[in-house]
Formats: structure tokens, sequence, C-alpha cells
């Protein structure tokens, strides 16, 4: 995914910041616990299509 792109976008929710997780490939958000899917390098910024992250997911971003 493009550094430039990923810079300028932040969480359709809360609008915080989002960090790339490798495997599985996704934009996660901290602070409203969510992981939005990137398929074909193309993130899915919706909130429905956004998956619950688990504490041990939190725990990674730092």
């Amino acid at each position: 995914m493009d550094k430039r792109l990923l810079d300028i976008l932040v969480c359709p929710v809360c609008k915080g910041p989002l960090r790339l997780r490798r495997e599985p490939p996704e934009l996660a958000c901290r602070a409203c616990r969510l992981a939005y899917p990137v398929r074909d390098d193309i993130p899915v910024m919706l909130e429905d299509e956004a998956r619950v992250l688990t504490d041990e997911d939190v725990k990674s971003l730092r």
C-alpha cells in the first residue's frame, strides 16, 4: 500500500489514525478497535466490512 495514501486515510468512524497490518492485510484503528480489510491493495473503508480487534490485536499495534 502506498505510504502517501496511508498518511491521508483516517478511520471512517472516529477520524483517528490507521495502522497497516500485514497479516491479514488490513488498516486498524486502536481507538475504535476496528480493522478494515485491504483487498487487492484497495482499502475497504466501510464500517459494515470491518472486524472487531481482539485485545491481542490492539497490543500488537503499539
